[in-house]
């Protein structure tokens, strides 16, 4: 199983970012999608999720109105976009994939991309 994410980098304050992970080695359709983000001695959080049939999505009270998370399943790919970006959303964010009933929690996912880098400069 890999999960390639992508799309991080250095913006203002402001700015947007589309984050993508592309899977491969998995079912992409059978699996709930997750974006996380851990910001320099901080835990891992939950950004926002989607899940794998109804596609009902939920979002951390910082990302909502924000970010969006979306998946296809036709690309194997889910994505992130951020909005309206803020020095405190600097992170690396993390894509990830799950098949728990525990989809809305960290604990609940199996695979792991690599990390994405954002930097949001004020």
């Amino acid at each position: 199983v890999q999960l390639q994410a992508c799309g991080g980098g250095l913006v203002q304050a402001g700015g947007s970012l589309e984050l993508s992970c592309a899977a491969s080695g998995l079912p992409f359709r059978n699996y709930h999608w997750g974006w996380f983000r851990q910001a320099p001695g901080q835990e891992r959080e939950l950004v926002a999720a989607v899940r794998r049939s109804s596609g009902v999505t939920v979002y951390a009270d910082s990302a909502k109105g924000r970010f969006t998370i979306s998946r296809d399943n036709a690309k194997d790919s889910v994505y992130l976009q951020m909005n309206g970006l803020k020095p405190e959303d600097t992170a690396v964010y993390y894509c990830a994939a799950s098949q728990n009933v525990n989809w809305r929690m960290m604990s609940g996912y199996k695979y792991w991309g690599q990390g994405t880098l954002v930097t949001v400069s004020s």
